[in-house]
């Protein structure tokens, strides 16, 4: 995305140059960190069934992509907090060289375990980028952060489009060793991310912000702070939950791998394509009520899910699910921002992403036994027990219309 497009999408007077040029940097870097993701996802349950020691093991390269995310994000905010962002996003980069380096040599070599290892670095890089979303609201005033939280994950469309092309175009490229080049070739996007992320320029943390702010115990009881740390949870959960187990669900179905590539390919546009406009949403119509329709969508998805097995129900669902992901998660990032203190924002925002992405390692974890056990019937019905308990807590707290956010 352009300098003068990010402009024209903050509908503000022009920026100082560096604001604008930290939003392009990390528009673009969201861009080539998400298909670190795509690739994962689109590989992870197929790499891990060819190399498990048990088919019940399948999906844990995924799971531990999902623990990668949740071990990363204290220590990111911790660093963050002392050093600056800048800092956490080249440690992250860092950690996406490093996830394709070891995905490719585990392929070349069987190792299963080594390929878990591997996914678990994905993970941490995969927490970093999304902390864009946090960084971009650092280069705007108050009144326009959700349109810059919005616009920056909005680079994650280029994602869906990157990482499951990159993977058709070169999975065959090293055979026998079926996705090694793909890994390779991922590799190299990270390392490209972090020569852009370089020039970003944002505040060093001072004295204050290194050191003050109210203890997280006390944040942490504020009943919008628990509403948006359970919207989030489960906004993210069910999707990482199905997406996860999607791939090798339509393999099992005898659909082939290069329709199961283009199905999380359009996932993956699906959950970043409505940032263009959810930034405006929010401001609109409020984070509560933004929300709301996401977790519906996310219902609706699991809905269209069970009424088939082809491979129009698998597009289908996947794309309603990134839709409600969207809205789901966005809106509670914009609710997280309305919790804490400029000093306390890098503790209050990893605290957040630790809850959130530590929840999904549950949903990780059990997916694969429960596709391998139960079908993909059950994983979609399974997912709207949370979904009723995100709704009841988010009406608790903002009634039965929620209002629009202050």
């Amino acid at each position: 995305m352009s300098e003068v497009a990010i402009e024209k999408a903050l509908e503000t007077p022009p920026y100082h140059d560096a604001a604008r040029a930290n939003l392009t940097r990390l528009t673009i870097a969201q861009a080539l960190g998400g298909a670190n993701s795509a690739v994962v996802y689109s590989t992870g349950a197929i790499v891990g069934n060819t190399l498990a020691p048990a088919p019940a093991l399948a999906t844990m390269p995924i799971s531990m992509f999902v623990v990668g995310m949740a071990l990363s994000t204290l220590p990111a905010g911790v660093l963050a907090q002392r050093y600056g962002r800048r800092v956490v996003f080249l440690v992250g980069t860092s950690c996406g060289v490093l996830v394709g380096l070891l995905a490719a040599i585990a392929v070349v070599i069987g190792s299963f375990w080594l390929y878990c290892a591997a996914t678990l670095f994905g993970g941490a890089y995969a927490a970093v980028v999304l902390s864009f979303r946090f960084a971009a609201a650092d280069c705007v005033p108050a009144d326009r952060r959700p349109r810059a939280l919005s616009l920056v994950m909005a680079g994650g469309v280029l994602a869906g489009v990157i990482g499951p092309q990159l993977v058709n175009n070169t999975m065959y490229l090293w055979m026998p060793h079926l996705f090694a080049a793909s890994y390779l070739a991922q590799a190299a996007l990270a390392a490209l991310s972090a020569l852009l992320l370089v020039g970003v320029r944002l505040p060093t943390p001072t004295k204050v912000e290194a050191v003050g702010g109210r203890p997280l115990r006390i944040i942490a009881r504020q009943p919008r702070f628990v509403t948006a740390v359970t919207c989030g949870v489960v906004s993210y959960l069910l999707m990482n939950f199905l997406m996860t187990a999607a791939p090798l669900a339509m393999q099992l179905c005898g659909l082939s791998q290069e329709s199961s590539n283009l199905a999380i390919q359009w996932h993956v546009v699906a959950m970043y394509g409505p940032s263009f406009f959810t930034g405006r949403l929010i401001t609109r119509f409020g984070a509560p009520r933004v929300v709301t329709t996401g977790l519906l969508l996310t219902g609706a998805s699991a809905a269209i899910g069970l009424s088939g097995v082809d491979v129009a129900h698998f597009w289908i669902t996947l794309i309603v699910l990134g839709v409600g992901w969207n809205f789901g998660f966005l809106g509670a990032s914009a609710l997280v921002l309305e919790c804490h203190r400029p000093e306390e924002k890098a503790r209050v925002q990893a605290l957040n992403d630790f809850a959130v992405f530590g929840t999904m390692t549950v949903g990780s974890f059990l997916s694969g036994g429960l596709l391998t056990a139960y079908g993909w019937g059950t994983i979609l019905a399974v997912s709207f027990l949370p979904l009723v308990l995100a709704l009841v807590v988010l009406t608790g707290t903002y009634g039965r219309a929620p209002a629009r956010s202050r």
